[in-house]
């Protein structure tokens, strides 16, 4: 069952992602638009990435983001591949 938040475009279903932040009509996750735009791409340049999303999208993502930072920093953190799985001619690139 989907959830809406406050932002119009951020929902959450815990059938999706574990209930994590999602955008709308998606399985994206609001944590995947922050951590391309923590990598120093700019939200007009995140839909080039991902085609599937609009700016109103990204936009809405990263404004969740603001009010909700703890929350997504903690999916980023509990997503990450620990650097003993990458291999070290990945991890030099």
């Amino acid at each position: 069952m989907s959830t809406a938040t406050e932002h119009l475009y951020v929902i959450t279903d815990e059938h999706i992602l574990s209930g994590e932040p999602i955008i709308k009509g998606t399985r994206t996750p609001v944590r995947a638009i922050v951590e391309l735009w923590r990598q120093g791409i700019q939200p007009e340049v995140i839909p080039q990435r991902l085609p599937h999303l609009t700016l109103a999208q990204v936009f809405n993502a990263l404004s969740y983001y603001s009010d909700h930072q703890d929350e997504i920093n903690h999916h980023i953190a509990r997503n990450r591949i620990p650097d003993t799985l990458i291999d070290p001619l990945v991890r030099d690139l």
